[in-house]
């Protein structure tokens, strides 16, 4: 069960991936879901993401965009999961030092599509580490491509 610490926690952290990150927004990244069971970040076709103009297709730097900030939102969950006693004003701190320690992309197929899907599960939850992988499908199911991420957490 979600208490109201985490909720809210967790409702703060996807408005400003959401609304607060200009390269998220260039992007055009889209949170759908956010909570303790997982998340989904949305990114529409536009030609602005287009990497191969002759193809048509997502560019890879985009995959990799979506596919880390899918790691890094599914890693904090994972740590806002671990404990049911956390204060707000620690998870906040958390939060400030939030980053990416490695990663590592995996492109499956060319991004065709109109709707690209970011979806992350944690492998490993740390206090200070924690590990997730993310996979990145359009709207026909197809898996585009797949990620696993390491991510500072504390």
């Amino acid at each position: 069960m979600t208490t109201p610490i985490q909720a809210q926690t967790l409702a703060s952290v996807a408005d400003i991936f959401d609304t607060k990150v200009p390269f998220h927004n260039l992007l055009g990244m889209d949170i759908k879901r956010y909570d303790l069971q997982g998340v989904e970040v949305e990114v529409k076709m536009k030609k602005d993401l287009i990497g191969n103009i002759h193809q048509q297709i997502l560019h890879g730097g985009v995959t990799a965009t979506v596919l880390d900030v899918v790691g890094g939102l599914t890693a904090f969950s994972g740590l806002v999961a671990s404990r049911d006693d956390w204060c707000l004003e620690d998870l906040q701190q958390r939060l400030k030092t939030l980053g990416t320690i490695d990663l590592r992309i995996d492109y499956l197929r060319p991004g065709r599509g109109e709707i690209f899907t970011g979806t992350g599960t944690v492998i490993r939850a740390g206090n200070r580490v924690s590990v997730c992988r993310m996979e990145l499908h359009n709207e026909k199911g197809s898996h585009i491509a797949f990620g696993t991420g390491t991510y500072m957490v504390g």
